[in-house]
C-alpha cells in the first residue's frame, strides 16, 4: 500500500486536536483542504477514520488504532529534524578526536579550549592514540578527526586527506646522572654509547629515530621504551636514559637538560587527517576550521 505520509501528517493533526479548524492552524492550511485530505485516506484505508459532531471530531476504533501508531512515526521524525536543526546550528552534537600525546600537547589544547567555550553543548570525545592506531581508528569509524604526529614529509595516507599544522622539532634531554655532557657537542656516535628512552616500535617516531641512527651506521636500540609522549620526561628524570621530547615539553621538564648534538635530530610533523569519502557532521567541521586555521606550517 503506497499512501502519501502527507496524509498521515494531516490525519495526525486531527487526530492530535480532535478539531479540523486548529488542525488546519497548525498545518497552515484550511479546513477544506483538511477535510479533503482525512477522507483520501480513508478511501486508501479502506475505512473511516473519524467521525464530525458538533464539538469536533471523533476518532472511530480504526481510527484510534492507526493514531497510535502514526503518533509515534510523525513525532520521531519531528525529534529527529529538530536534532538535526541543532546540530546544524551547533547546539548540540559530539565530535570524537583521536590524537598522539605530542599533538594534544603542542598544538590541539588551546584549539579545544576555544572550541568548548564556544559551543559548550557540543560533547567532546578525545582519544589517546599512537599515530597508527589514530589512524586506524579514523579509518574505522571510530574518531571523526584525527591529530597524528608524522615525520617531515608527511607520508601519504590511503583514503586519508591530511594537512599539515605544525612542524615540531625534537631535542635529546638528560637527568642529573648526564650532567658531564652538558655543554658540550655530541656525536651521533658518542650518543648511541648512552642508554635511551624512546616511544616503541608500534611508533612513526621510532622509526624515525632508527633511521637517523642507521644514517651514521648506528643501530638504534633504546633501553626504555614509553607508550607514549609524556612519559619519556619522568623516565629520564629518574636518569633511565637519555629522552627524545619535542622542544615544547621543556616547560615540564624541570631538572633536564638539552644536549647540544653535532647532528640536530629530525623534524616532525602534526597533521590534521580525516577521511576523503566521509563528510563531517557540521560540529567537526567547525572543529577543523578553527584547528586549521592554527596552522603555522
Amino acid at each position: 500500500m503506497n499512501v502519501s505520509y502527507e496524509y498521515y501528517r494531516v490525519f495526525y493533526y486531527v487526530a492530535k486536536y480532535r478539531n479540523l479548524t486548529l488542525a488546519a492552524d497548525a498545518l497552515l492550511s484550511s479546513q477544506p483542504n483538511v477535510t479533503r485530505t482525512v477522507k483520501a485516506l480513508e478511501q486508501a484505508l479502506g475505512c473511516t477514520l473519524l467521525v464530525r459532531s458538533n464539538r469536533g471530531v471523533r476518532l472511530t476504533p480504526e481510527g484510534e488504532r492507526l493514531y497510535q501508531h502514526v503518533r509515534i512515526a510523525v513525532e520521531q521524525l519531528q525529534a529527529g529534524e529538530e536534532a538535526l536543526s541543532r546540530e546544524n546550528t551547533l547546539q548540540s552534537g559530539v565530535v570524537s578526536v583521536g590524537l598522539t600525546e605530542v599533538a594534544l600537547h603542542c598544538c590541539l589544547l588551546p584549539v579545544l579550549s576555544d572550541f568548548h567555550r564556544r559551543y559548550g553543548n557540543i560533547r567532546l570525545r578525545i582519544s589517546n592514540h599512537s599515530t597508527p592506531s589514530a589512524l586506524a581508528a579514523l579509518r574505522s569509524g571510530a574518531v571523526d578527526i584525527a591529530a597524528v604526529t608524522l615525520p617531515l614529509p608527511p607520508p601519504a595516507q590511503k583514503g586519508l586527506a591530511l594537512r599539515v599544522i605544525r612542524r615540531i622539532r625534537e631535542i635529546a634531554v638528560a637527568g642529573a646522572d648526564f650532567s658531564g655532557l652538558s655543554g658540550q657537542p655530541i656525536r651521533p656516535e658518542l650518543l648511541a654509547q648512552y642508554p635511551t628512552v624512546s616511544l616503541g616500535p608500534q611508533t612513526q617516531t621510532y622509526g624515525v629515530y632508527q633511521q637517523w641512527f642507521l644514517r651514521h651506521g648506528l643501530r638504534f636500540s633504546p633501553e626504555i621504551e614509553a607508550a607514549t609522549a609524556d612519559q619519556i620526561i619522568p623516565l629520564v628524570r629518574q636518569n633511565l636514559g637519555i629522552g627524545f621530547v619535542p622542544e615544547d615539553f621543556m616547560e615540564q621538564a624541570q631538572g633536564l637538560f638539552p644536549l647540544t648534538l653535532t647532528d640536530p635530530l629530525p623534524e616532525f610533523c602534526i597533521c590534521y587527517a580525516r577521511r576523503i569519502d566521509h563528510p563531517l557532521s557540521p560540529a567537526a567541521k567547525e572543529l577543523e576550521r578553527m584547528l586549521l586555521s592554527h596552522t603555522d606550517a
